[in-house]
């Protein structure tokens, strides 16, 4: 009887464990050397597993990216508890350690470095982690405008955009991994936003 760790074909296992290595491999790459110069090779052999591992999994390099940036989704974040700053503090912390875990400074960048001549890189991170994310804090907003701790008539948008700048803001004046940057943030934001009566 075979499990998920058992092997199949040429007797190679198809673990979790090794799809993982795939992924953070097509990741790093991809940060350091962009799409052109990247190459399925260099994944198998910074994975340590053969190419054909990668091909029971991944046909193209495309297929590749696609699956390894939806690796930069929120994963670790709790469910919502119903506490605002809570919520929005959980979401941002987790945005940061998938940031820290993934080298997704650098992989940033190279999705805007190659917009030009590979747009769908940026598409895919846009789609697959930047848009999930912004999703998750505009729920938060939305929840507490509809309960009324915040105004009707508050830019949720615009208050997103004020949520994760900072981490941006922080990493490009050399104070990547400030450590209360997210509550700093979550605070400075719900204050702007709280109904006037309540300021």
């Amino acid at each position: 009887m075979h499990d998920d760790k058992t092997t199949r074909g040429a007797g190679r296992p198809r673990s979790a464990e090794k799809n993982d290595a795939i992924l953070r491999a097509a990741l790093d790459l991809l940060a350091r050397q962009g799409y052109v110069r990247m190459t399925l090779d260099q994944v198998a052999a910074a994975a340590g597993v053969s190419k054909s591992t990668i091909h029971l999994r991944r046909k193209t390099k495309a297929e590749l990216l696609a699956a390894a940036l939806a690796a930069v989704q929120a994963a670790d974040a709790p469910p919502p508890s119903g506490d605002d700053r809570a919520d929005l503090l959980a979401i941002l912390r987790d945005f940061a350690a998938t940031i820290a875990r993934v080298n997704g400074m650098a992989l940033i960048g190279t999705c805007l470095a190659e917009e030009d001549h590979t747009p769908e890189l940026l598409a895919l991170l846009r789609a697959r982690s930047v848009l999930p994310r912004r999703a998750l804090l505009r729920q938060v907003l939305e929840r507490a405008r509809e309960e009324g701790r915040i105004r009707p008539d508050a830019d949720l948008e615009a208050a997103v955009s004020g949520l994760v700048g900072p981490f941006y803001a922080d990493c490009l004046a050399g104070r990547g991994g400030h450590p209360e940057w997210a509550e700093q943030a979550v605070d400075l934001i719900m204050a702007a936003l709280r109904p006037q009566g309540n300021r």
